[in-house]
């Protein structure tokens, strides 16, 4: 149960960092809502998963989904580039959460 809640934090960091986008520095008021709602979920499903797993783990993987959920965000929704080096640079936090996955007892 808390690989899901840690996973579906992360979804929630994807969320709310792209509406933090869509809220133009906060002065629009429905992006706005959407990204403080989302922010606090992501931070108790984070909080409820930390309890089981360890924090360095959770921390990190958190992050990492949400990293590479903006990033494909960004290339998917918002037109941002995906060059060679983004790319590879991508796959590199994918493997550092792959390891993480796997070094967690």
């Amino acid at each position: 149960m808390a690989w899901f809640m840690l996973i579906a934090a992360g979804v929630l960091e994807v969320v709310w960092a792209f509406f933090m986008k869509q809220s133009q520095g906060f002065t629009r008021l429905w992006p706005s809502l959407i990204m403080g709602v989302a922010m606090v979920a992501s931070f108790w499903l984070l909080t409820a998963a930390v309890r089981t797993l360890p924090l360095g783990t959770a921390y990190s993987i958190w992050t990492g989904i949400g990293a590479l959920g903006a990033f494909i965000v960004g290339i998917v929704l918002l037109g941002e580039p995906a060059n060679l080096l983004r790319i590879v640079a991508a796959l590199l936090i994918l493997g550092g959460l792959i390891l993480m996955k796997i070094a967690t007892p």
